[in-house]
């Protein structure tokens, strides 16, 4: 498997088939907006030894975020920017732009209960692998921010630490994760919650 995908290679396999929920619909009356800026390799908690490199965003929704999420995530304007690094360590940035801030809202909400439910509906699909989660609270950022962890552990000894966060200016929802190899004493939590206040403020 390269080494590029390792990270976020459980944590796929780990709700594979999973049903969470309806499809929002994209309103019909959906307005224009200002392109939403994305987060630089530099923005982003620091590998100790290896740099992050940033790929180009690209319409539509990364892999590695349709593993908890991908029933709430909507046909909305969706773009993504993914980041690697030399390691087994990769990061995704999503920004998701509705019709009003209402909907934003209602999307935010969806989307960090699907997080928060994840690890249950790990363990329920793959009897083999644990899933934890833990909150980490909200970030006082714009319209606000939350972030989340979640480990996965599987009985052939794949281990796998990811965070996740969800936040919102205006209309805008956007989504950052960070994964590598690990536990949670192994997640950079104070740097992650940095990278996510960058992520929301640079928005607009």
């Amino acid at each position: 498997m390269p080494k590029r995908t390792r990270a976020g290679a459980l944590f796929a396999v780990a709700v594979t088939g999973l049903a969470l929920g309806a499809t929002l619909a994209a309103p019909a009356d959906a307005a224009p907006q200002t392109t939403p800026k994305f987060l630089s390799a530099a923005e982003l908690p620091p590998h100790p030894s290896s740099s992050w490199k940033a790929g180009k965003v690209t319409d539509g929704v990364p892999d590695e975020l349709l593993s908890c999420l991908k029933e709430t995530m909507p046909g909305y304007d969706s773009r993504y920017r993914s980041f690697t690094t030399e390691l087994e360590t990769n990061a995704q940035q999503l920004t998701i732009v509705v019709g009003t801030t209402a909907k934003a809202k209602a999307l935010a909400d969806r989307l960090n209960k699907d997080m928060r439910d994840c690890a249950t509906r790990i363990e329920q699909a793959e009897p083999e692998i644990d899933a934890t989660y833990k909150n980490y609270g909200a970030l006082p950022v714009e319209e606000g921010a939350r972030v989340h962890g979640l480990h996965t552990s599987a009985s052939w000894g794949a281990s796998d630490i990811h965070l996740l966060s969800v936040g919102r200016d205006g209309r805008t929802v956007t989504v950052v994760q960070w994964g590598q190899m690990g536990d949670f004493d192994s997640a950079p939590v104070k740097a992650f919650k940095k990278t996510t206040t960058t992520a929301v403020n640079k928005l607009y």
